[in-house]
């Protein structure tokens, strides 16, 4: 893909997202590549790898948004498979048989696959035949990230007693994110170039902040006079804390000041604990995303005072 090397629109401090519709043929580090050619952004990351004759929703993750990639690896996802059995089968016992793959399942990961062959167990949390044709049957598939969708297939047509295997497969859903939200390359292509001709409208619109990928995760908001402070690693107090939702120990929260993305922490308490003006630590950052020196530094100055006296 030929393009110019001036980068048409940034993306915001904290990065950006872009929901791609992959097609099929190229591997999702290629289609990576490819947005970063046509954006001219040089970070660039994706949140899930889809192999290379697998279609549908790939997240781009742009500029310091690639830091929430091992995150956002961990968003449920959702499939539609092609299934074709490698025998008869009834609507009655197919349909026993998928009612039986709802749940946990135990998978080792396929023999060419890049990760170690280990037994691993993955929820299937729906799974419903849309249609059949004979012996091609039509599945969505709701599951845990890492599921491998043609071994469930495989296995599936094992336990008909006639065998199985997948013959096409596309992802519909990502985490918050649909088929329905992504665009093409070429709609990607055509928005960079009509951003460098002066005209950035459509490039903007295209680039979601990260915060629509994390709206499942529990917010933390904090007085501006302390974000300075967590940028530069500190943990943040009771007494830095404006609103929070509901969490537990040891989860991972959305800081925010205002309506800026400061970051991602970890819950050091329940948010039971926490009483706003108070003394103890209740969050302990884990991934920045704002830069330092945006907010006052305040507590420099505390910590000046505090030398001196």
């Amino acid at each position: 893909m030929e393009h110019s090397s001036s980068i048409p629109v940034r993306p915001a401090a904290q990065g950006a997202i872009i929901l791609i519709d992959k097609p099929r043929g190229p591997s999702s580090h290629q289609v990576a590549a490819w947005v970063r050619e046509i954006t001219g952004v040089s970070s660039v990351g994706h949140t899930g790898t889809l192999d290379p004759q697998v279609s549908g929703v790939l997240v781009i993750l742009l500029g310091r948004a690639v830091r929430l990639t091992t995150i956002l690896h961990q968003d449920d996802k959702e499939y539609v498979a092609l299934l074709r059995l490698q025998g008869d089968v009834s609507d009655a016992d197919l349909a026993e048989v998928i009612r039986h793959f709802t749940g946990r399942i135990y998978q080792r990961p396929p023999r060419r696959s890049a990760v170690k062959r280990a037994l691993r167990i993955r929820e299937i949390h729906e799974l419903e035949m849309l249609g059949r044709d004979g012996r091609l049957v039509l599945l969505r598939v709701k599951c845990d990230s890492g599921t491998y969708i043609r071994s469930l297939c495989h296995h599936i047509g094992m336990a008909c007693g006639v065998g199985g295997a997948m013959v096409e497969l596309r992802r519909t859903r990502s985490g918050p994110f649909h088929e329905k939200d992504c665009v093409t390359l070429h709609t990607l292509r055509d928005a960079a170039e009509q951003a460098r001709a002066g005209d950035d409208t459509t490039l903007r619109a295209l680039m979601r902040s990260p915060l629509e990928a994390l709206e499942g995760f529990p917010r933390i908001t904090m007085k501006e006079s302390a974000a300075d402070a967590i940028c530069h690693g500190a943990r943040l107090s009771s007494r830095g804390v404006v609103s929070h939702d509901p969490f537990q120990m040891e989860d991972y929260v959305v800081m925010m000041a205002g309506d800026d993305f400061i970051g991602i922490g970890q819950a050091l308490v329940s948010s039971s604990r926490i009483v706003p003006g108070e003394k103890g630590l209740v969050v302990a950052p884990r991934l920045i995303m704002q830069d330092t020196g945006v907010y006052p530094a305040v507590w420099r100055t505390h910590q000046t005072k505090r030398e001196k006296g």
